[in-house]
């Protein structure tokens, strides 16, 4: 099968050696000379036989928008668009609606595995019609792991299905990936436990909580035992804030996830003013210690 795709950073330019290896051809297109094969996106759509498939790759957001809609004066009727990257579930159907209007098919794809999926391969959650679907699959069967198709791929519903199953998948992500960092931070705040590395490496085989996460922290920890090396500042793409907003829309509790995300606006705070304010309210009710402001200590908080 033949397959347009366009952006090939971290992510694209991997999918696009897996799908290579699984013998299909891909024109890629990037702003990169250094990893391009086509010179722009009308080069790009040259270079493919009619009817095209063509798969966005880049950061979602307008950079998303704006390339699927170039991609809409580009293409020709009976042509698909896989939008594969981290876009909002609400933006697809605009996307498809435009589209549609040309006659272009369209499909969202929620894509997990980072840069290791070149090798471990990439789940997959996908919305759109299933005949759309359906004519998409060689690549996506390229793409997913090894083994049955079912435990790695799933046409979750119509457009933006993929996306917001992708969505709360990084929720998920949010709240198991803080569950494991507060362990940590407790087995090194023990005078117990002299050996924190191997305590959590312990867990990779026979314990409830092992997961592919775990072997990841477990990874981390070899090249650095304390994670000295790295400072507490924690970003988000997006997809948390977005699934803490459908819990609410949805009125479903979402505590763990919530606070996970939360942890990270904290973390991106040299002195946070909320906890200021908890020291001040414990010193005035209950005449508790308050230690005073050092010179370096910010009066409010930094985000970038």
């Amino acid at each position: 099968m033949q397959l347009g795709l366009v952006g090939l950073g971290k992510m694209g330019f991997n999918m696009r050696e897996r799908i290579r290896r699984a013998g299909h051809e891909v024109v890629g297109y990037d702003r990169n000379p250094e990893v391009t094969d086509a010179d722009s996106l009308a080069d790009l759509v040259g270079r493919l036989e009619a009817p095209r498939v063509v798969w966005v790759m880049v950061p979602a957001g307008d950079i998303t928008r704006q390339t699927i809609a170039e991609l809409g004066e580009l293409l020709s009727a009976g042509d698909l668009v896989i939008d594969g990257g981290n876009s909002r579930y609400t933006d697809d159907s605009k996307n498809a609606e435009a589209l549609d209007a040309k006659g272009i098919a369209y499909v969202d794809a929620g894509v997990s595995g980072g840069v290791w999926g070149l090798e471990n391969g990439y789940g997959l959650m996908v919305g759109g019609e299933a005949e759309h679907v359906e004519r998409a699959m060689p690549i996506f069967d390229a793409l997913r792991p090894e083994g049955p198709r079912e435990e790695g791929f799933a046409h979750a519903g119509k457009v933006g299905a993929g996306h917001f199953a992708k969505m709360v998948h990084n929720g998920i992500e949010y709240g198991l990936m803080q569950a494991y960092a507060e362990g940590f931070e407790l087995l090194e705040a023990s005078k117990l436990v002299e050996n924190v590395p191997a305590t959590i490496k312990a867990w990779q085989r026979g314990t409830v909580v092992r997961s592919w996460l775990l072997d990841l922290l477990v990874r981390a920890l070899d090249s650095d035992p304390e994670l000295d090396d790295l400072r507490g500042h924690v970003e988000d793409s997006g997809e948390g804030r977005w699934t803490v907003e459908e819990a609410i829309n949805h009125a479903v509790p979402a505590p763990v996830i919530s606070a996970a995300l939360f942890a990270r606006f904290a973390s991106r705070q040299d002195d946070s003013p909320a906890m200021r304010a908890v020291a001040a309210l414990r010193n005035q009710f209950g005449g508790h210690a308050v230690q005073a402001a050092g010179p370096t200590s910010g009066s409010g908080s930094t985000q970038s």
